[in-house]
């Protein structure tokens, strides 16, 4: 064992999962930490260690760990825990102390490396919850040894300021708390207030207290205090007398014929900044034209009758008034021994106190205004006032001056509701702030004196939600009623797909089906993302990122994600459930990447989706793969079974008792004329089609499309739609080129039958080589030989392991004739020619063990090697062109048909052009 601890802890790696993840149920952070010598020192082999840890964040005394009870936690680091998991815990505590109520996490071992450690926690805001981590690192590793340039103190300042820039206000964050509690999904759309409520056709939008249905109209109206006081009135509401003004000359003369006392304000601004009040004469008046006119935009500002009074915020929503509060100017109350600023201070030193918006008060600015506002009252800040006196350190009841609320809800005269409810109706505001200035609320306001002397647009929530007098108002319910009126959808369906092959055809399958039920589809495939059948990116979108561009599109009423492993290890799914998850299969591809080493833990990564469908969704699983079959177990919500296996076998069995307990399923049911597509649900059963019949399987030839069939047509039915839409849906998809890009695309060129598709793994090439197997013993050809020649085009990924390219060699010799290995475009750190030269390795001792195959040759480029096959190809031959840029490929193929077409034998551009071209020899392999 080392005799001195020292500070070694490092993060290595960071993940951002924002949606469910192989980790968590919910988003988390991901961090693979390295302790280096500290693992060789569990907590309770450092002396003093907890005892700072706890006095550094007090916190860590209430988590519960695995105990399950307060103070677990702190139990675990007495009998000594790792560093990883304290760093897991102190992550926590960090975003706890900024207000984030997170206690998810977990820390594991990673198999097989001493000292690394996989450490989970839950976030609410990303960029919080990466410095809580960075920061708690950065704290172990004080704490072991002390390092001179880390002040804690500090350094937990410049979090918690961070954690305020990145936080959402207290009205943007009530909203949003009432829509959670609600199920209505949000999105963060800037680092500011805009936030999207809702998915797709049924999203919503708001910018702090600003609605999708606020008026933009309405907003300049309140915008302009003079247009809104001509309004109001008009209306016959009581408003004070009021002129406009653009200099300090013409604001005497406007106060003049009013009558003093008046108030000067800019005609636009905001927060009480450049109100001044109670001006009694000429001299008053000149010397606040040029505070006001500094907070206008326009450099117009406002000159209207001084109503004295109570100064009071009437909140109306939707029409209607939710709360009013009653707003006090920021003010100290003496004792007769402390002076004005130590007053200020100790007012400033209630918690519940801060900075802006932080908390729900405001701390008092003790600035040249303030001051200002003191001396008229006879104070300094040295003064001393009597015990009781009141001092006012300001003039307007903001809260965001310092200023306090009392909630008068339930008092005002109903007369005064009345009419602050028309002067919102009258400026057209969804929700609107209505300043009154009057003697009592509880008083008609018409009889006792008093006006509207400001509509405002944006109205803050704080003072309503966290009142400092009364009890709180819970108006952000009304918001979340005018835009989600009860019953009123706020998510779309999000059927999501996934498995080692099959994934985008069917996911295109679904699409069209619902396509032709007048559906709006976004769909994300490794070719891009498509709303309503229009291409909008053309990328690999099988990632979170283009899942949720399709939920925030307004045009979608239906979604349809492929997901890819990936994007679930890179970010998780990036939404927050799926309504119907389809588990096509799980074969052994991508191993050795991210972690990922073996077929039963690619299951577990793919498995995320089941665990995303929640008690009402449903789970499409092919009973025919035991390892998707495993995750039955995973699904909170109902299975809907499919299996191409016959009747009477094993899964077919355990499915019928499936489905004796109500549930659904969809099988195949052989017959004399065909197989039959059956839907089971409880007793019944339902023909759906015959898969001969439709044109995706190719005369049922095509069993991968069969399989595909099932799995699209039971994640139809599961999400509601009614057996002749899926019918109809099935009828009508192809393997067209425009139906379904680069996937089983047949082309005839020239007498030759060309097959396109994205195979690129070995159990990919055996439902492919099947398909081969079935087709090519139903062709005749014109060569010498009597019987076509099979040509295959093959590839892999640079990223897969040397044997599962090998093996992919293998299963392609064992259907084709000739064998044409090239490579894709992008090498995925591997040198060029080395993926295409292991290919062939597995050709070659396919070959060697009397594989159908006799020809093997290396042609890396993609174009090169489709003309390179096409030269071999006689009419009536089948070649099979696995394809990496499908559309460039199919443009080659067109050109030479139009080639063939205009009489020549080759295309000009193909290696046969050249009279003393001749195909490549066989490419040895050692």
């Amino acid at each position: 064992m080392t005799e001195r601890p020292t500070p070694d802890l490092t993060i290595e790696e960071t993940r951002v999962y924002r949606g469910p993840n192989v980790w968590s149920y919910d988003k988390a952070i991901h961090l693979v930490v390295d302790l280096g010598s500290l693992e060789q020192f569990p907590t309770d082999k450092l002396p003093g260690f907890t005892e700072h840890l706890l006095e550094a964040l007090p916190g860590l005394s209430h988590h519960s760990c695995s105990r399950g009870r307060k103070g677990g936690f702190v139990e675990r680091l007495h009998e000594g825990t790792w560093l990883g998991h304290v760093t897991e815990h102190a992550a926590l505590a960090l975003q706890q102390v900024v207000g984030h109520d997170i206690r998810r996490g977990k820390t594991r071992g990673i198999k097989g490396e001493t000292g690394r450690y996989n450490v989970i926690y839950g976030y609410i805001d990303e960029n919080v919850g990466l410095a809580a981590g960075t920061l708690a690192a950065r704290l172990v590793n004080h704490l072991i040894q002390a390092d001179p340039s880390f002040d804690w103190e500090e350094e937990l300042e410049t979090f918690i300021l961070r954690a305020e820039r990145t936080a959402f206000g207290p009205s943007t964050q009530a909203i949003l708390d009432e829509a959670v509690s609600r199920d209505i999904p949000w999105i963060r759309l800037n680092q500011y207030s805009l936030v999207q409520l809702g998915q797709g056709v049924h999203a919503k939008r708001i910018r702090a207290t600003m609605t999708s249905e606020t008026s933009s109209i309405a907003v300049d109206i309140a915008s302009d205090k003079d247009l809104t006081t001509k309004l109001l009135g008009a209306a016959g509401l009581p408003v004070p007398k009021q002129e406009s003004v653009r200099s300090a000359d013409q604001a005497v003369s406007a106060a003049r014929r009013i009558g003093f006392p008046v108030v000067v304000k800019p005609l636009d601004g905001n927060h009480g900044r450049g109100v001044c009040l109670n001006l009694a004469n000429d001299d008053d008046v000149r010397e606040a034209f040029p505070v006001a006119e500094e907070q206008s935009r326009r450099g117009v500002c406002i000159v209207e009758s001084f109503v004295t009074g109570k100064d009071y915020r009437c909140l109306i929503i939707d029409g209607r008034m939710a709360a009013i509060a009653e707003r006090v100017p920021a003010s100290v109350t003496g004792d007769g021994r402390s002076t004005v600023r130590e007053l200020v201070d100790l007012t400033n030193a209630d918690p519940r106190r801060g900075v802006g918006h932080e908390k729900v008060l405001t701390r008092i600015k003790v600035d040249a205004a303030a001051e200002e506002v003191l001396a008229g009252q006879g104070h300094s800040l040295d003064s001393v006032p009597a015990d009781g006196e009141t001092v006012k350190l300001a003039l307007t009841g903001n809260m965001s001056t310092g200023g306090i609320s009392i909630d008068r809800t339930f008092e005002a005269h109903p007369e005064n509701v009345e009419i602050a409810e028309e002067a919102a109706r009258m400026i057209g505001l969804d929700i609107a702030g209505i300043d009154f200035i009057c003697p009592d609320i509880t008083e008609p306001v018409r009889e006792t004196g008093g006006a509207i002397c400001e509509v405002n647009a944006a109205p803050g929530f704080r003072m309503h939600t966290h009142p400092t007098i009364g009890e709180p108002q819970f108006i952000s319910k009304p918001v979340v009623d005018m835009l989600f009126p009860p019953g009123a959808a706020s998510r779309i369906p999000i059927v999501a797909v996934t498995g080692t092959n099959g994934k985008t055809t069917t996911s295109r399958m679904i699409s069209h089906i619902f396509k032709g039920m007048g559906r709006k589809v976004g769909m994300t495939s490794t070719d891009g993302v498509v709303i309503d059948e229009r291409l909008l990116i053309r990328a690999d979108a099988s990632g979170p990122r283009s899942a949720r561009m399709v939920l925030q599109n307004p045009r979608v009423d239906f979604a349809v994600f492929e997901v890819a492993r990936g994007g679930i290890l890179r970010e998780g799914l990036g939404y927050e459930r799926n309504d119907v998850a389809v588990v096509l299969n799980v074969q052994p591809d991508h191993l050795g990447l991210r972690g990922i080493d073996t077929v039963e833990q690619l299951a577990d990564v793919k498995a995320v989706i089941v665990e995303a469908v929640p008690r009402d969704g449903h789970a499409v699983l092919n009973a025919d793969d035991p390892l998707v079959r495993e995750m039955r177990r995973r699904c909170s919500g109902q299975v809907v079974w499919f299996s191409m296996d016959e009747p009477g076998s094993e899964i077919r069995e355990m499915i019928e008792a499936h489905c004796r307990r109500g549930g659904k399923a969809l099988v195949l049911n052989p017959s004399e004329r065909g197989e039959m597509i059956v839907v089971k649900h409880g007793r019944r059963e339902m023909q759906l089609a015959w898969t001969h019949l439709l044109p995706a399987t190719f005369n049922g030839r095509a069993r991968m499309n069969v399989q595909n069939t099932l799995a699209a047509a039971a994640a139809a039915f599961a999400a509601g739609a009614p057996l002749h839409d899926i019918r109809q849906g099935l009828r009508t998809f192809s393997t067209s080129y425009y139906l379904s890009p680069g996937r089983l695309n047949e082309v005839d060129v020239n007498g030759v039958n060309v097959i396109v598709d994205y195979c690129h793994n070995a159990p990919g090439m055996r439902m492919l080589g099947d398909f081969v197997d079935r087709v090519g013993e139903t062709l005749t050809s014109t060569s010498e030989l009597g019987k076509p020649s099979r040509i295959g085009v093959i590839a892999t990924a640079g990223d897969r392991r040397d044997e599962d390219m090998r093996e992919l060699g293998q299963v392609a010799a064992q259907h084709f004739d000739v064998v044409i290995v090239r490579e894709d475009v992008a090498l995925r750190r591997r040198q060029r020619g080395e993926t295409a030269a292991l290919v062939a390795e597995g050709v070659k001792a396919a070959m060697a063990d009397g594989a159908r195959c006799k020809q093997v040759e290396l042609e890396l480029d993609e174009i090169a090697a489709v003309r390179n096959a096409l030269v071999r190809a006689n009419p009536g031959d089948l070649m099979v062109i696995c394809v990496d840029k499908h559309a460039e490929v199919m443009s080659e193929l067109e050109n030479w048909s139009k080639q063939a077409q205009a009489g020549s034998s080759a295309h000009p551009d193909a290696p046969s052009a050249d009279p003393d071209y001749t195909p490549a020899e066989p490419v040895e392999v050692s």
